[in-house]
């Protein structure tokens, strides 16, 4: 198992990686430079010109979302 899935993201990459989890949804970000660095993350990868969640990103986006609590409280 990888543990090494500790990404430093800011807020906006998080929403960004949390909007593209959904199946349903569109894969519009109004910040497109929130996608490219998602993507030179391997967090995110653009097929056929939509993008979508990889395996890391979820990953991350789980083992994130104990950390994105802290902050929201």
């Amino acid at each position: 198992m990888n543990n090494d899935l500790d990404f430093d993201l800011s807020q906006d990459q998080w929403a960004a990686l949390r909007a593209l989890r959904n199946p349903e949804s569109d894969g519009r970000l109004s910040k497109t430079y929130l996608l490219e660095d998602l993507v030179k993350l391997g967090l995110v990868v653009i097929h056929e010109g939509t993008p979508a969640m990889t395996a890391t990103g979820r990953k991350a986006l789980v083992r994130g979302s104990c950390r994105l609590l802290d902050l929201a409280a």
